[in-house]
């Protein structure tokens, strides 16, 4: 336990998910007794939002169930239902959307993300038109789906929409799914693997589009959708229609603020401490969860965000750490991130990024038999490893990732493929990384995790 810093008497958290209560749970374990004030924009406590896309729709729990649970007492104000619509850095105060003004000593920014709507919003106010993010969502989804439609319709093939395929299959009712990209998953995990998802979805009976887009929705006269009109002049008869487009950070009510804010977040340094439009740290404002943006060594000191579960609880403890000890206890938030994603009976996981390499190989298994392990690498070292059905490897490549190992890959593995054969990621939009040193993390605490600067690859 951390002594809290003298001058830390009202702290605010911005963001009542699972990020802000994470955060509220460990500043009072780290011994902080002063006021404690958490705002969030929905009615609900914190609940967990993966379920929605998974089980939620299947009916294997209700979405009303999926309340996270609380760690420890907070004794905290909660001000729920109630957006916050400005910060302002001078007088350290978080304006709400009803008029009230909440004072801080230091604030937590993890207002996450929403879903992305469909941009015509006559199409999107359609009867049958629906997105998955909040609970209502998800449990309005699940009625439509145990009404039994005729079709329904995903546009997007990322995790989220291709687990709602998932679970229309499994309620054996008829899906298409629509993907701008060459195959599903492609953004996250590239061509290759995402060729390995397609067959998966095509074998279970979904009708995949791929290189496509809805061009329009149509409904017919009493307001309700009825299809969809794609690029190559097809049409698609549905009666429910789920948008899943990916997700847009909430950080408009940071507007004029004099934070380093924009569509991909808000930028941070490794210790959570916000950048003001200038890239100065600022000493009162920390950010954590979907909605950072913080630098990452293994990734050429990039600026990331996470969208994963995991980061999201990880970055907030970091940032409570930080928000309540005096500086030289400060510790930075080095993750090798982890995600992890069930559909069609298969158990994806995924430890880095992906997307941060240029080549790839598969290490155990086969992609033939959609059972394997493939590292990816950049510049001479592994940057990240995904697990089709065989997660139970990916603490080994965790290690590999986080000491900067050699790619491509020489370790004995078992079911090892007779070819070592390395090939191209194949990524819509790869990163292009800077020149900078190779490092690797040091410990396995977070308390105790450095970076530490190697010999350039060669």
């Amino acid at each position: 336990m951390s002594a809290p810093a003298p001058s830390v008497d009202r702290i605010v958290i911005v963001g009542a998910s699972l990020a802000g209560l994470r955060a509220a749970e460990t500043v009072r374990a780290e011994g902080f007794g002063g006021h404690l004030t958490l705002i969030g924009d929905e009615p609900h406590e914190p609940y967990d939002r993966p379920p929605l896309s998974k089980q939620v729709l299947t009916g294997w729990i209700p979405a009303g169930g999926t309340a996270l649970p609380g760690r420890r007492p907070l004794d905290a104000q909660w001000r729920l239902g109630v957006a916050a619509t400005g910060l302002d850095l001078e007088r350290k105060e978080v304006a709400l959307a009803d008029g009230d003004r909440v004072p801080f000593d230091r604030v937590l920014i993890a207002t996450g993300t929403r879903a992305r709507r469909w941009p015509n919003p006559e199409e999107a106010a359609l009867d049958g038109v629906l997105g998955v993010r909040r609970r209502e969502d998800g449990a309005q989804l699940r009625e439509r789906l145990a009404a039994g439609p005729r079709r329904v319709l995903v546009i997007g093939g990322g995790f989220a929409g291709s687990e709602i395929a998932s679970a229309c299959r499994e309620l054996d009712l008829p899906v298409t799914l629509a993907e701008a990209g060459r195959a599903p998953l492609v953004n996250a995990l590239g061509h290759a693997i995402g060729g390995v998802a397609a067959g998966i979805q095509r074998d279970h009976g979904v009708d995949l589009r791929c290189g496509v887009t809805v061009v329009s929705l149509e409904s017919d006269p009493g307001g309700a959708v009825r299809g969809a009109l794609l690029s190559d002049g097809d049409r698609v008869a549905a009666d429910v229609v789920v948008v899943a487009l990916g997700a847009v950070r909430n950080v408009e009510w940071l507007d004029g603020s004099g934070l380093a804010v924009g569509p991909r977040g808000v930028a941070c340094d490794a210790g959570c401490r916000a950048f003001d439009a200038n890239g100065v740290t600022t000493d009162d404002v920390f950010v954590a969860g979907d909605v950072a943006r913080f630098p990452h060594p293994l990734y050429a000191y990039q600026l990331i965000a996470l969208e994963h579960w995991d980061n999201a609880v990880a970055q907030a403890e970091v940032a409570a750490h930080n928000m309540v000890c005096p500086a030289p206890q400060r510790r930075p938030h080095l993750p090798v991130p982890a995600f992890w994603s069930t559909q069609f009976g298969v158990n994806i996981k995924s430890v880095g990024i992906p997307s941060f390499s240029d080549s790839l190989m598969v290490t155990q298994g086969s992609m033939a038999e959609r059972r394997f392990v493939a590292a990816f690498g950049y510049r001479g070292r592994i940057t990240a490893a995904v697990a089709f059905d065989e997660g139970k490897w990916l603490d080994f490549y965790d290690e590999r990732i986080r000491e900067a190992a050699p790619f491509p890959p020489r370790f004995a593995v078992s079911h090892r493929p007779g070819e070592d054969r390395t090939f191209p990621a194949e990524f819509p939009d790869p990163y292009t990384p800077s020149h900078s040193p190779t490092v690797q993390l040091t410990g396995h605490q977070p308390s105790e995790r450095r970076a530490l600067r190697l010999p350039a690859a060669q």
